[in-house]
């Protein structure tokens, strides 16, 4: 048993200030300090802010060695970045790039205050037992919770990434969990649909109309918009994530919503690709379930949920068009999700709740109370985000900055895994 002192609780709902935290592997207790009457191990917040650990809600672990690399690349269009970038650098992952890859990221995502993964993998070299490869690295060996698919397409041996998909949901524990992976309607057949609906009958997670090149590519090939396509094969299921929906018209969305799926936000990548921004407001107007990820481009989630706050009150053009209260719905749906797939309760700091948490200093130079508390986290602690100690599972993770890693080898090994990658791929 441990406790956390002297802390401020804030978990985007509610604000106690001069807190315990008592915790195991879950939260046992919390309360004032007069009140504490200590425990075995105490960490010291120090009067600084402790916070649920994030959960990303949609990321590419394979991303991980894309930084610095230099390839050609003039794209004309969404399916130009695929194919001069992302698809040539996943053909050539094998299991060394996909472990270091997930080592290298589960580290980052610490450093960040993400104790949650939701990621989509792909790896052409290492299809089967790739998950599990993932799983080792990012669970057992870093200590984050991770859920894991791999993105079903044309472009590899279909039967065996359906495969990998139904063999890793066979194991599951509140530190790991499948989903089933498809990439994206564009790489993707009727008969390949058409399969994967009679093998499998649970959620999926797909990139859905990311760019108008993925809408464009299935009405003309099959006459259909991307959603109804997936309704048509029966593919829409409950707690299902389906990333982007940037070019959804409102039919869809109010197909996404009946069928009680999910939508996940990645507005960085979205600016990053040109691909236009998604309509927050029609999603709310038709009660869609919008949770927040980061599309794969980089590890720093506070930078994330800035942008997406800025970014839709752009696209709603109105500083009134996105508030503080839409930004923390997006976060309680993505805790919401995370728990749905691990069966444990994250996301709140109360009794029963798992132990995944943050202490992150800041020192509000404005008064600070449970009115106001979260525009200091938006417009203080998120702007200058580093927290001190992550905890997951009630394992502390990363104490005073550091983890419980050995950090340097791993980077020294992973520069090497790259290197041989990247010659690989400029051959």
């Amino acid at each position: 048993m441990k406790a956390i002192i002297n802390a401020k609780i804030f978990d985007y709902e509610n604000f106690h200030e001069n807190y315990y935290i008592i915790f195991d592997k879950k939260i046992i207790d919390i309360g004032s300090m007069e009140n504490f009457k200590g425990a075995p191990q105490t960490i010291d917040a120090k009067g600084n802010f402790v916070l649920p650990g994030f959960v990303i809600g949609h990321t590419h672990i394979y991303s991980t060695f894309a930084r610095g690399l230099n390839l050609p690349f003039n794209p004309l269009n969404f399916k130009d970045i695929l194919t001069q970038l992302w698809w040539k650098l996943d053909s050539q992952l094998a299991k060394e790039e996909n472990y270091y890859s997930a080592l290298v990221a589960g580290i980052e995502f610490i450093k960040n205050g993400v104790t949650t993964v939701i990621d989509h993998h792909a790896s052409g070299l290492q299809i089967k037992g790739s998950l599990n490869t993932l799983k080792k690295a990012l669970c057992d060996e870093v200590g984050l919770r991770g859920i894991f698919c791999f993105e079903t397409s044309d472009r590899f041996n279909v039967d065996e990434c359906i495969e990998e998909n139904l063999e890793f949901l066979k194991t599951r524990s509140e530190m790991h969990v499948g989903l089933f992976g498809l990439h994206a309607s564009l790489s993707l057949s009727d008969n390949t649909l058409e399969k994967v609906s009679k093998l499998y009958k649970g959620p999926i997670h797909i990139h859905t109309a990311e760019s108008i090149d993925d809408v464009e590519d299935s009405l003309s090939k099959y006459g259909l918009r991307v959603i109804p396509r997936l309704e048509k094969f029966g593919l829409l299921r409950e707690n299902s994530i389906l990333a982007h929906c940037v070019h959804t018209s409102e039919e869809e969305l109010e197909l996404i919503s009946k069928n009680n799926c999910f939508v996940a936000l990645n507005v960085t990548s979205n600016m990053n690709n040109a691909v236009g921004l998604p309509n927050y407001k029609l999603m709310k107007k038709h009660n869609v379930k919008v949770i927040a990820g980061n599309d794969g481009l980089g590890f720093n989630f506070a930078r994330e949920l800035l942008n997406l706050y800025f970014s839709m009150k752009l696209k709603g053009n109105s500083p009134l068009s996105f508030s503080f209260d839409d930004l923390k719905s997006i976060i309680s749906n993505t805790y919401e999700i995370a728990s749905k797939h691990l069966n444990v309760k994250l996301g709140k700091i109360k009794p029963g709740y798992a132990a995944d948490l943050i202490i992150v200093p800041y020192t509000p130079p404005t008064p600070l109370n449970s009115e106001n508390a979260f525009g200091h986290v938006i417009y203080g602690l998120f702007d200058n985000f580093r927290p001190s100690h992550v905890i997951v599972n009630g394992k502390i993770l990363m104490q005073n900055y550091e983890t419980n890693l050995q950090v340097n080898e791993i980077y020294k090994q992973a520069r090497k895994v790259a290197e041989y990658l990247w010659k690989k791929l400029n051959k």
